[in-house]
């Protein structure tokens, strides 16, 4: 039928449907409902159906991670892509491994999380004034979505930020993959980029002015907490505060 709405299977659904969310909650409920990208589709559900040893008894998830946070967050906070055996096993960001567990932590200590863990859906959690999300709402294989994929699921990312617009003021982004896809968002989402863009950095900090109806954003980069970068030295526990508390300050969240 001419002008149907594409389904969840459909390449297209992300791009139709986010953009007509009128609520951090619809677009979580749309987000996952997705069956956007085949790869991802069948690389989380046979992580679901087969399960880790450690988690036989559990029931995963299996369905692509929204985003977790207040809907009036002033820091968001973007990584790369839920975990096979974490996000996609508790169903919530950040939650059920190493990475989340490092990083809640770090928000504890800077006042932004209740708590310094994050193990399950009913643990208690809160978040001040923070949100988490992903450019990749799917867990992929190795932990390496393609390009495609990345792209096929940035209308979600670029939906959350315009529904966070009203109070967001500063982004945290985790790693070089999401700097990569969270800098074309910005700029079609109307915030004025400078040239060349800047290049992924520990702490780099990039301050875009405001334009037409978007306040002013300051963007911050920090190496994803990631075991591989926090058992090699590459980001340490103070450096993961340092940039939290300098993102927290920058949102107004701190005195």
């Amino acid at each position: 039928m001419s002008g149907a709405r594409p389904g969840p299977d459909n390449p297209d659904f992300p791009a139709h449907q986010a953009g007509r969310c009128a609520s951090l909650r619809v677009l979580d409920q749309q987000v996952a409902q997705c069956r956007a990208c085949p790869r991802l589709v069948a690389w989380r559900e046979h992580v679901a159906a087969t399960r880790r040893a450690a988690f036989q008894d559990w029931e995963y998830w299996g369905r692509p991670v929204p985003g977790f946070g207040p809907d009036d967050a002033a820091l968001a906070l973007i990584g790369l892509a839920p975990s096979a055996h974490g996000g996609n096993r508790t169903g919530r960001m950040f939650t059920g491994d190493p990475a989340g567990g490092i990083l809640m932590a770090a928000l504890h200590e800077v006042g932004l999380a209740s708590q310094p863990t994050s193990s399950d859906l009913n643990d208690g959690l809160t978040l001040r004034g923070v949100r988490l999300t992903a450019p990749v709402h799917c867990a992929p294989p190795a932990d390496k979505p393609t390009t495609e994929e990345r792209d096929t699921c940035r209308s979600w990312l670029r939906a959350e930020l315009e529904l966070l617009r009203p109070t967001l003021r500063t982004v945290v982004v985790l790693g070089g993959f999401g700097w990569q896809a969270v800098l074309p968002v910005l700029a079609t989402a109307g915030w004025q980029l400078p040239r060349p863009r800047p290049s992924f950095g520990h702490a780099v900090h990039m301050a875009l002015p405001g334009a037409r109806d978007r306040r002013a954003l300051d963007v911050l980069g920090c190496y994803h907490p990631s075991r591989r970068n926090t058992s090699t030295g590459r980001l340490t526990h103070q450096m993961l505060v340092d940039v939290l508390g300098r993102a927290a300050e920058l949102a107004g969240l701190q005195d």
